[in-house]
């Protein structure tokens, strides 16, 4: 292939120097000379060639032979590491067996500490949470972490941790009853804060500055209460603060704040009437003014009462009383008949009758009254409340809340009312009943006094027309 190459790079120059020499013959000794140069380059790679050839035919042979030892030895290098893949075949599934008996062996061995492991952790997982919302926290806050980490952990704890763990369950029960004054981040008004020495009781409540403190596990923090307990409660938190030594009442929330985090959410009497609504408010000032009326009454009857009475301890007319006119009355009439004079006593009770029972009866009827408001609110309250199921549904309780308060809140109202307004008015009703009826009984009196003089009168009158003699038997 080579020498044909040669040739034909060979035959190029040669045929131009043939038309160059029919061109010009003084240049053919030139070609002669290439031809011949050429030959010699010929012969020159033809035993190169050969050479190479020789040389290759020889690397084939060796080659040859060294393939059937190469094949010889792949074919032993295949067996043997055969033979070890068998070998590594039986000894993994050896260690396989090996490993299952181990692994038995273990599991029978850490049976109970497994067990042991697993009551750990869920009573670990248990107390995690009562320990977060324990506002002991506050003043340990690294135990939660703990805590934390023995509910979630895979492994078996060390000694060192199950006692870590039990010193935790026993410092929680230790702390429980303990009263401590300790610092502490306090939460007041619209979210300032301020450190404070604060009072805990156990991990019920916590105090300071008079007040009742609320826990918040979410941050940590202690809350003061929107609004506290009364006045009365309060004043054990006072005692609790300056006391050093001993035993002092307090008022203890067994729930943990919860009872007292209910008092921001319970409305107040305020509140609570203004639940009621207009017809609410309408029943509050009825009650008030039929109370007011009822006063009233009772002053003027008691005003009036005094009257009589000192009217009946005395023989002289005081006037400005009924009794005193009546007296006036019988005196002035003393020398007119029975029925007239009985007449005219009549005209001065049934003329002091209103005085006496001015007002009674607009008590009685706002007594009546104030429940006939309570039902109108209460179906003023239940309108509301069908309207709110109309529109919305039954899914949130919350939009009917304020229908159904209206209505129990007015019935309440207009109970609350009606019931002192009834004895009210029984009270003066009674009172007015048992002046008219004295002024009926002294009046009796001098009718029957005039009645026993007039009969009084009548004997004597017939005794004188009676003479001695005409007395005499005959």
């Amino acid at each position: 292939m080579k020498y044909l190459q040669t040739l034909k790079k060979a035959i190029k120059p040669v045929a131009i120097a043939m038309a160059v020499g029919i061109a010009a013959p003084a240049s053919a000794e030139t070609g002669l000379t290439a031809l011949q140069g050429l030959l010699d380059k010929i012969k020159q790679d033809g035993v190169t060639e050969s050479r190479e050839n020789r040389a290759r035919e020889a690397r084939f042979l060796k080659e040859k032979n060294n393939q059937q030892q190469l094949l010889a030895e792949a074919k032993a290098e295949l067996k043997a590491q055969e033979a070890l893949s068998d070998k590594l075949l039986k000894q993994s599934d050896a260690n396989e067996q090996e490993l299952k008996e181990t692994q038995n062996t273990l599991d029978i061995r850490s049976g109970e500490l497994k067990e042991l492991f697993g009551v750990v952790r869920q009573f670990a997982g248990d107390n995690r949470g009562v320990f977060e919302a324990s506002m002991i926290t506050a003043q340990y806050p690294e135990r939660t972490a703990f805590m934390a980490e023995m509910a979630e952990s895979k492994k078996l704890p060390t000694t060192a941790k199950l006692e870590m763990f039990w010193h935790e369950i026993l410092q929680e029960m230790v702390e429980a009853g303990r009263v401590v004054k300790m610092p502490a981040t306090v939460v007041y008004g619209e979210g300032n804060e301020a450190q404070k020495d604060i009072i805990r009781v156990g991990t019920f409540n916590a105090i300071a500055d008079g007040k009742y403190l609320n826990y918040s596990p979410a941050v940590g923090k202690f809350q003061e209460l929107s609004r506290q307990p009364d006045s009365s409660i309060l004043s054990s938190v006072e005692g609790l603060e300056q006391s050093t030594s001993g035993f002092v009442p307090f008022y203890v929330d067994p729930s943990r704040g919860q009872i007292l985090s209910l008092l921001v959410q319970s409305p107040s009497v305020t509140e609570r009437i203004d639940q009621g609504g207009v017809v609410g408010y309408v029943i509050l000032g009825l009650g008030a003014l039929g109370m007011l009326l009822a006063l009233f009454c009772y002053l003027n009857l008691t005003r009036i009462g005094l009257g009589i009475n000192k009217q009946q301890k005395s023989e002289q007319v005081i006037k400005g009383n009924p009794l005193g006119e009546i007296m006036q009355t019988y005196q002035d009439n003393r020398e007119s008949d029975l029925e007239t004079l009985e007449l005219k006593l009549d005209e001065i009770i049934m003329r002091s009758a209103p005085s006496i029972e001015r007002g009674v009866g607009s008590i009685k009827l706002i007594a009546s009254v104030a429940p006939l408001l309570g039902l109108l609110g209460t179906v003023v309250g239940m309108i509301a409340t069908f309207q709110a199921i109309t529109l919305f549904g039954t899914g949130d309780p919350k939009l009917m809340a304020n229908g159904i308060s209206e209505a129990l809140v007015t019935t309440m109202l207009g109970l609350v009312v009606a019931i002192p307004t009834l004895f009210a008015h029984s009270l003066v009703q009674s009172k007015s009943r048992r002046m008219i009826q004295v002024l009926e009984e002294q009046s009796a009196g001098f009718i029957a006094k005039h009645q026993e003089q007039d009969l009084n009168t009548g004997a004597r009158s017939v005794r004188s027309s009676v003479s001695p003699q005409d007395a005499q038997p005959a």
